[in-house]
């Protein structure tokens, strides 16, 4: 019976076009049948040339991670048979271009020789070899030819003549698989029943993040073009002007937060985006919005680093920068999506925070997150909830102090126009009033000001739907993570489950200020604690060492793609590998203790005399 689950991977060079909308096309057009879709890709830094490699995962029910071994190779050139032939598991297939390329024997994996030179040559249409493909792909699986000719139209038919060749080249493919290939594929994409029939969006993390910033009420938008993050600036800038909001292009990241926090300052709700680079540049106005108490919400899209590192790989080795990045202590939060669904739902938590704390917000999102496209539910608007800034209400203006002190620590703010709320944005320390201030006095009573107000945002956790919780509560062995690693994770997890190893699992999606008391509660009395992310030094485990006083095992993974299932679940066998030898050396040693114990007491005892006859 053939399978319906389906990991595929597109290999080819950039400089011959189309791998990446091979994928992308492909994946669209099943989860526009029905089913589930989960993406990823690397793409080189180039601008031209280098190798591209695009994968989904397709199945009827919901996937959460790229998934381990191939189900499938399409390979456009020899290089992408040569990288990834060996990745195909048993009873897998290849399509390759039997024009300019050669596979190895067949040693367990269908072969599809297609002819794609031939074919595009015939149809006078070279730049069409991946439609071709695409078409010889929906024949293959089983899905219907009526709804990729309509993904066709939708995703490439903004010119005309284009889309006639595109149709052309989608029916090409079709007909080749039909009329010359008799051999029967082992994979049939067959959505749930009625799947085709519900809602649903295919989008990217970016995309989502971008509809969190609309939702959230953004309506400012500066930024400096960087990747992976540029994707929202250009969302934006064609979804703003319908709805009052403007987008500027700065000079550079150093300007683009400079514009964003002025747009603050006026009372809108504003925010940047950029990666690692970029955010070094920013350290030193977050500081000031720090001091000056402005609300933005800063997005970085990790990417592998240092330096200028490898922008179209995914890492999270910004969280110390996030966490810490400033001269002195200059306090702010830090929130982590795990999903594209959640990129959504956190971006309006982060500008409710942001509003509520007047505190800068990091927004950690990552490459892989960032431009993976998926299947997910439509947006729950119902779980929407605005959380105004606190404003002065104009009362006593010859006395308004825009830092005066409260028992939150969180001062009321004036609008640009309002009779008596001047103040400065001052970066240097101040008096309540705004006016610089140097004395010890006043600079150690604004520091406990502006930390107190950021340590009390760590109560919003559990309300704001910012932590995570699933697998089995009672496990000995947990997990504690964050971002995106959570997919493979819980597939990790009811993999080990089903062989009686249960593992709790914990992601906080407020990484500064931890929320100390529910990670605190969830990690009491577990005997092993697995911390996954995709840095070197694990940072986040270093973290959870340092806050909470506890041995940690961090799992960390460094080389720019994100885990697989199977590095997951193996560290967590080995775990409990190690933790049966030492209850089973636990055991021998409290056993022969025991009869040590026992023995000396034996020889301790004073000998009875025997008795006279």
């Amino acid at each position: 019976m053939p399978s319906n689950t389906l990991t595929v991977r597109v290999g080819g060079d950039s400089a011959a076009g189309g791998i990446v909308t091979t994928g992308e096309v492909f994946a669209r057009i099943a989860a526009y049948a029905g089913l589930e879709v989960y993406t990823t890709r690397t793409i080189p830094a180039e601008i031209k040339g280098g190798h591209v490699m695009f994968q989904a995962r397709i199945a009827p029910e919901q996937v959460w991670s790229q998934g381990d071994d191939l189900d499938m190779l399409i390979a456009f050139d020899q290089e992408s048979l040569d990288r990834y032939y060996s990745l195909v598991r048993q009873g897998g297939l290849i399509i390759y271009n039997s024009n300019d390329s050669t596979p190895p024997p067949q040693d367990g994996v269908m072969q599809y020789p297609l002819p794609l030179n031939d074919l595009a040559k015939s149809i006078n249409f070279q730049r069409g070899r991946n439609i071709i493909t695409i078409g010889a792909m929906v024949k293959l699986f089983g899905l219907p030819f009526s709804t990729a000719t309509a993904v066709v139209e939708k995703q490439l038919g903004r010119k005309k003549e284009m889309l006639e060749q595109n149709l052309l080249a989608l029916k090409s493919g079709y007909d080749y698989i039909e009329q010359k290939v008799s051999k029967e594929s082992p994979y049939s994409l067959t959505p749930r029943q009625g799947a085709a029939d519900e809602e649903r969006l295919v989008i990217s993390g970016n995309q989502a993040a971008a509809m969190g910033a609309i939702a959230a009420g953004c309506r400012f938008y500066a930024g400096y073009p960087i990747t992976p993050a540029t994707d929202i600036m250009e969302f934006l800038a064609g979804e703003f002007p319908r709805i009052g909001g403007t987008v500027i292009q700065a000079e550079d990241e150093i300007a683009a937060l400079g514009m964003a926090l002025g747009g603050s300052y006026t009372g809108t709700r504003s925010m940047t985006a950029t990666s690692g680079p970029g955010l070094a540049l920013m350290v030193e106005l977050i500081g000031h919005a720090t001091m000056a108490e402005l609300p933005v919400v800063i997005v970085d899209v990790q990417r592998a680093g240092p330096s200028t590192g490898m922008p179209t790989k995914v890492s999270q080795g910004d969280l110390r920068i996030s966490v810490f990045g400033a001269n002195d202590d200059a306090p702010r939060i830090v929130v982590a999506p795990v999903s594209v669904e959640d990129n959504f739902y956190q971006m309006i938590n982060a500008f409710n925070l942001a509003e509520k704390y007047q505190s800068p917000v990091i927004f950690l999102s990552d490459q892989d997150m960032s431009v993976r496209v998926q299947t997910i539910n439509p947006f729950d608007l119902s779980r929407v909830k605005i959380v105004p800034r606190t404003l002065w209400d104009g009362q006593d203006p010859a006395n308004f102090a825009r830092y005066g002190d409260t028992e939150s620590g969180i001062s009321p703010m004036s609008l640009p126009g309002m009779k008596g709320g001047q103040y400065v944005a001052e970066g240097l320390e101040h008096l309540p009033t705004g006016e610089p201030d140097y004395t010890p006095e006043m600079h150690t009573k604004n520091m406990f000001k502006r930390g107190k107000k950021i340590r009390e945002a760590a109560n919003d956790a559990t309300a704001f739907g910012m932590l995570e919780q699933f697998g089995d509560p009672r496990a000995r062995v947990a997990i504690v993570g964050w971002g995106s690693t959570i997919g493979p994770v819980r597939e990790a997890v009811e993999r080990a489950e089903a062989e009686g190893m249960p593992v709790a699992v914990l992601y906080t999606k407020l990484i500064f200020p931890l929320p100390r008391k529910e990670i605190a509660d969830f990690i009491k009395d577990r005997e092993a604690i697995i911390v996954p992310e995709m840095n070197y030094t694990g940072q986040f485990a270093r973290m959870i060492q340092a806050e909470f006083w506890t041995e940690v095992d961090s799992l960390r993974k460094y080389g720019g793609t994100p885990f697989a299932t199977r590095e997951i679940y193996a560290e967590i066998k080995r775990i409990y590998g190690t933790l049966k030898k030492t209850k089973k050396a636990a055991t021998k040693k409290s056993v022969t203790k025991k009869l040590t114990k026992a023995s000396k007491a034996k020889k301790a005892a004073p000998k009875k005399k025997a008795a006279r006859k």
